[in-house]
């Protein structure tokens, strides 16, 4: 799939962002707006704390339409009870004043620090106006967003003649059930909110359902998709080809990006009974705080390779018939350590990404799993992050 070089919007969608006060400086409040409505599907985080925002937003996508976005990073709205309801609801009713629509074609987001009442008023001063700073470079809403991330995330691809955009923040407390920390998907292309539900949850079942940066499931996790239609029908089964390629590049972006990595780790797991198992293996690896201190120290112990696959006690694992690889030289073949060049294995494992790769011998099923490496980063980002 070949991205565009700079990110761009598809027809009729703009952003802005600007700092409203939530942050002492950096921008933390960010707009995205079609200029019609635009059919919506969207997936929201399955813990069994949903912020605010995540109850708002499951009772405005029932409708399948939406026109704008509005999301604040620096306070999540999260165990915040009927009041932060009430203020997610003034967040969608000042964004449609704002645009020029009604409340219950807005979808609000919120991330940042849990339990912390929604300074609200910040947020509806800081809307007013908004609307005249809206452009079409897709990072300036990225910048929004962000969080602890190290960078705005964004990228698009062509589809025919339709355009799909990525926008996506998160770094840590990210094992998405669903979907990634935030994301949001645009398109140009003319389908159905039904259509749009269908390919968001297959693309979304490969990609961020596979991301791991610390196998911690966020309470605000949303990922949205809108399609206005402007450039007219687009052929499904190609625009679902590309729809999942962007999601699984978003989640790798993700990876990358966790809280003090400095490598992707991409966990690739075939020839296995059933999909299940294959993704509960391939999950393990990415979640192994053994393995991942490994890929950090360059360390080439393949044991932890086996013991993280090896402790998926509920699939069918056979030792004599496992195979494993780093970085495309074999390490281990019918469940036995091989006598491999340690320090060619270690340079490899340098690499900005890495690539663990197992065969079980058993089947015809695999899964692909997302993750980074822990280092010391990762501490020093949490231990502090709510009085920060």
């Amino acid at each position: 799939m070949q991205f565009h070089e700079s990110p761009k919007f598809p027809r009729g969608f703009r952003c802005a962002s600007r700092n409203v006060g939530l942050k002492p400086k950096a921008k933390d409040l960010a707009l995205f707006v079609s200029e019609v409505d635009a059919s919506a599907a969207a997936v929201f985080t399955r813990n069994q704390f949903p912020g605010a925002p995540v109850i708002l937003g499951r009772e405005t996508i029932v409708g399948g339409r939406l026109r704008a976005i509005v999301a604040n990073s620096k306070c999540s709205n999260v165990a915040t009870g009927a009041q932060g309801v009430e203020s997610a609801r003034r967040m969608a009713a000042a964004t449609a004043a704002e645009v020029g629509t009604t409340a219950d074609r807005v979808l609000v987001s919120s991330t940042g620090v849990i339990g912390v009442q929604l300074p609200i008023e910040l947020i509806e001063r800081g809307l007013a106006g908004m609307s005249r700073d809206l452009q079409t470079n897709p990072l300036v809403g990225a910048e929004g967003i962000m969080t602890t991330d190290t960078h705005p995330k964004a990228l698009s691809v062509s589809v025919g003649d339709a355009t799909i955009t990525w926008v996506a923040k998160g770094s840590g407390m990210i094992e998405p059930n669903m979907a990634t920390m935030l994301a949001y998907i645009f398109t140009d292309a003319d389908f159905d909110s039904a259509t749009l539900d269908r390919m968001l949850r297959a693309a979304v079942h490969v990609s961020f359902n596979m991301l791991s940066v610390d196998t911690d499931t966020s309470t605000s996790d949303t990922c949205a998709l809108l399609a206005n239609g402007l450039a007219g029908p687009v052929s499904e089964p190609e625009f679902l080809a590309a729809l999942t390629a962007g999601c699984i590049r978003m989640s790798e972006i993700l990876a990358r990006d966790g809280e003090g990595a400095k490598h992707l780790i991409r966990a690739i797991v075939r020839d296995v009974t059933n999909e299940q198992d294959a993704r509960r293996v391939a999950k393990s690896l990415v979640n192994s705080p053994l393995v991942k201190t490994m890929v950090h120290g360059a360390d080439p112990n393949v044991g932890r390779l086996l013991m993280a696959i090896g402790k998926c006690f509920d699939c069918r694992i056979v030792a004599a018939s496992t195979d494993a690889w780093i970085n495309g030289t074999a390490v281990v073949r019918g469940g036995q350590r091989l006598d491999f060049d340690e320090a060619a294995v270690r340079a490899t494992l340098t690499a900005e990404v890495v690539d663990l790769e197992v065969s079980l011998g058993l089947g015809d099923a695999s899964a692909t799993a997302f993750g980074c490496d822990l280092t010391g980063g990762y501490i020093d980002e949490n231990a502090a992050y709510y009085s920060s």
